[in-house]
């Protein structure tokens, strides 16, 4: 039976630790990820951050919530968070949620959830209209990154290499590289 979006708030500030996601009504959990998985994440959080301007933006990692028009919740890797969105939520006792688009969301595939990643979240970011999707693939080494063009269609590049501009976050640059170890 699904389960209403009060509940999966309660449930979820219960229990933050599971960093639970609601879609089409059911829970889900993120599972447990690899090493490869967390330091891509944390790497790039890092970078991003330094490269920011302070309350402008803030990078969440593994932390904040989407939310799509269906009521589906999902909790992006890493995000980047404009300051005015961000003030919405201060003093509030609910979950860390944004409804409108932001600038960067990304997944970091892994292999408990790369097929996930793929079909569902990386689709439900699209229909968000977020400006930037990007999917960061530890073991092929690449990036692949979705930009939002004007017509509200999106264009699809892969990096292997190089230093990769984030189109939504001007001077903001992710040197390919300097993710893997």
């Amino acid at each position: 039976m699904p389960i209403s979006e009060a509940t999966y708030e309660r449930i979820a500030l219960e229990d933050p630790e599971a960093n639970w996601e609601l879609v089409c009504g059911r829970l889900r959990r993120k599972p447990e990820m690899t090493q490869e998985h967390n330091d891509v994440i944390t790497l790039l959080g890092h970078y991003l951050q330094q490269q920011l301007p302070l309350g402008q933006y803030t990078v969440r990692t593994n932390m904040s919530r989407t939310r799509l028009r269906l009521g589906n919740y999902y909790v992006p890797d890493v995000s980047v968070i404009p300051e005015s969105q961000r003030r919405g939520q201060a003093g509030t006792k609910g979950l860390e949620t944004y409804d409108e688009p932001l600038p960067l969301v990304v997944e970091v595939w892994s292999p408990s959830t790369g097929e996930y990643d793929v079909t569902e979240k990386l689709a439900g970011y699209r229909e968000r209209g977020d400006a930037e999707i990007w999917l960061v693939h530890p073991y092929e080494r690449t990036i692949t990154a979705w930009r939002r063009r004007p017509d509200g269609s999106y264009q699809e590049s892969r990096f292997a290499e190089g230093e990769v501009q984030v189109e939504a976050l001007p001077g903001v640059t992710i040197r390919v590289a300097s993710l893997f170890r």
